[in-house]
């Protein structure tokens, strides 16, 4: 009976000292992050049957239990993910709104600015003060563009930084998770006590490595991980990880690339396939709001530089010569990828800035055809051959690409940033029209004349000395137009063309054209009454062109006709605020979700300090109850010794 007693004692002692043992560990691991806690699972031992009863043996403890919900697990994995993703994003997109959002330093007021210093031209043509600070305004206009333009490239060099950091980080993490595999691995294949430690390191790893990088684990037989990423490529496969690289992108130097090495070659990956974790932020703010800001500054640029160097183009600055570009237009940036293997070059030019779109295109050519994609929208279009023009600029190749060979096409990415003055002389702005009109002083007629407009094909042609049209009653038509050139009459919105040499039909109000100049002469002339229409002999206090300048300002001339400059850019801003404010709003509901799923999986695996001093006290009275029987049981054998020794 001693030993019986002994040994239940025995048993009793050492389930409760396990139970002291786990009750202790979890109070001392209560702020260890990943932790979960464990509790001693103990079953009573077989009973023996003695004296035709069944009486009982002790009690064993059986394992060391983790309390942990492996949905729970998946799902504070999962939330952890997108919770990173949204606040890794919307801290880079917070830092786009601060730099446009800031009415004092964006580029409104150097606009504005500008186009007063052309309005204060054509008020005064010939003041050279005004013209010289027309010059200053627009010089300042540029520096306004290329700050704003060093401030995006910086915020892509930084993204870059940071995503060489996420990519270094993921990889450690993955390291690790095949080293506690390898490790799980040994420690399980002893027995049927799980190692529980290093199984809350692994699941602490893995909900690490879901705040860089979206991931799922999956247990496999032996205990082990397998760690898969949003796009379904292996990062740990059992005790092997793989390696993540961030490199250059071959097709776009100034991007960092992401991908998988898998022996000698990379597995790229992309934004729209790699999601989750602060990687995932860090991609989808550059290749979506961040490129979209550079381009759509890019755009208006180049759109403003185009359209002004056109009209300024059209009129005569002080010395009577035509005017030459106000503005030095960026080009087209074309990058042949560094894979190619053909000899082909691709050049791109500005035919339309109106029609310009604000995005990237990649050009890919496949032995026949070529491919090209506007990588904003992923529209693609195919043909044949080059040169072809598309969303207002056109496409050229020399030489000969291979198949597979690929290149880039940034209209307008970088044009802010190479926006420049062209020139420096005051006296060459041309704020003077190249044609002038006028009525004969002895006309008896109530008819006027207006003022002459000039098209693009006039510079080439201009007027070498004054016409004199005259009217005839009997007739109704005006003559006297160039015997060289047609003559078209435009009444409303219906045209018609007459040739060259005879007399040209009048009608009040109607718009007269002939080699790049349009006029209209409205009311009653009398018979004989004449018209001159001639060139411009000097600038000097003529603001007509000047005049035209400035009403660019009102025209919506951006974005194919639907936009000025200043509501593009307002439109930019606006997109950019209203992206930052939907993204603050994804963000604080992700987070309120990732605390609920915080909450819910402590409340299975996390230690509560009140129920965890129970438990001590608990075992600590079973631990004294055990001893009392152990005490009782050596009352008991010395009592048997004592009736043996008399």
């Amino acid at each position: 009976m001693s030993n019986g007693i002994y040994g239940i004692g025995l048993s009793g002692l050492a389930a409760a000292q396990a139970g002291l043992l786990t009750a202790g560990h979890n109070v001392a691991n209560v702020n260890t992050p990943g932790y979960s806690r464990q509790v001693a699972v103990q079953a009573n031992r077989a009973p023996q049957f003695s004296g035709g009863m069944f009486v009982g043996t002790g009690v064993d403890v059986t394992t060391v239990r983790r309390v942990y919900d492996d949905f729970l697990g998946a799902q504070l994995n999962g939330a952890t993910s997108s919770a990173s993703h949204l606040d890794t994003y919307n801290t880079e997109l917070s830092k786009l709104d601060n730099l446009f959002g800031d009415a004092a330093t964006g580029l409104a007021p150097s606009l504005n600015d500008f186009f007063s210093a052309v309005n204060a031209v054509a008020q005064r043509p010939a003041d050279a003060p005004a013209r010289q600070a027309l010059l200053s305004t627009a010089q300042g206009l540029v520096s306004r563009f290329r700050q704003q333009d060093d401030q995006l490239t910086s915020l892509r060099t930084a993204n870059n930084a940071q995503l060489r950091s996420a990519v270094t980080t993921i990889n450690g993490y993955a390291q690790k998770i095949a080293d506690l595999n390898q490790k799980i691995s040994v420690a399980s294949a002893g027995g049927t006590q799980a190692p529980n430690d290093l199984l809350d390191q692994r699941d602490q790893l893995v909900a690490q490595l879901n705040e860089q990088i979206g991931a799922t684990a999956v247990a496999q037989n032996d205990g082990t991980y397998n760690v898969f990423l949003s796009n379904g490529q292996a990062l740990v496969v059992g005790q092997r990880a793989e390696t993540m690289v961030a490199r250059l992108n071959p097709d776009d130097p100034q991007n960092l690339e992401v991908g998988l090495q898998t022996g000698a070659s990379v597995l790229r990956f992309n934004a729209s396939t790699l999601t989750g974790g602060a990687l995932g932020g860090l991609l989808a703010y550059r290749d979506g709001p961040l490129t979209d800001a550079q381009n759509a500054l890019g755009r208006i640029a180049v759109t403003l530089a185009s359209t002004f160097n056109d009209q300024h183009r059209l009129g005569l600055d002080l010395h009577g010569a035509f005017g030459t570009d106000f503005f030095t237009v960026p080009v087209p940036v074309v990058t042949n990828a560094t894979t190619n293997s053909g000899t082909g070059a691709i050049s791109a030019s500005i035919q339309s800035a109106g029609a310009l779109v604000a995005s990237d295109y990649r050009l890919a050519y496949d032995g026949t055809n070529y491919t090209l994609t506007r990588l904003s929208d992923n529209t693609t279009q195919t043909f044949a051959s080059l040169p072809q023009t598309v969303d207002g600029f056109t496409l050229a190749v020399s030489g000969s690409p291979a198949a597979g060979d690929r290149f880039l096409i940034q209209p307008v990415h970088s044009a802010a940033g190479n926006l420049k003055v062209a020139i420096g002389d005051p006296s060459r702005i041309a704020a003077a029209g190249p044609v002038v009109t006028g009525v004969a002083p002895n006309n008896l007629g109530t008819s006027t004349i207006g003022s002459a407009g000039v098209s693009s094909t006039y510079p080439s042609g201009p007027l070498g000395t004054p016409l004199t049209l005259t009217y005839a009653t009997g007739t109704g038509t005006l003559t006297g137009f160039p015997i060289t050139q047609p003559v078209t009459v435009t009444v409303g919105s219906t045209s018609t063309t007459y040739a060259a040499g005879l007399p040209v039909p009048y009608t009040s109000g109607a718009t007269i054209s002939f080699g790049g100049i349009s006029f209209a002469i409205s009311g009653t002339p009398a018979n004989g009454d004449q018209f001159t229409v001639g060139p411009n002999t000097s600038g000097t206090g003529d603001n007509r062109n000047a005049q035209l300048l400035a009403g660019l300002a009102n025209q919506n001339v951006v974005a194919g006709g639907t936009a000025t400059f200043a509501s593009a850019y307002g439109q930019m801003v606006a997109d950019i605020g209203n992206t930052a404010h939907a993204a603050q709003i994804e963000h604080d509901a992700e987070a309120a979700l990732l605390d609920q799923t915080r909450q819910a999986q402590q409340q299975v695996s996390g230690v509560n300090l009140d129920e965890e001093a129970a438990a001590l006290q608990r075992y600590q009275q079973a631990y004294q109850a055990s001893s009392k029987v152990l005490a009782i049981a050596n009352t008991l054998f010395d009592a048997v010794l004592d009736i043996v020794n008399n």
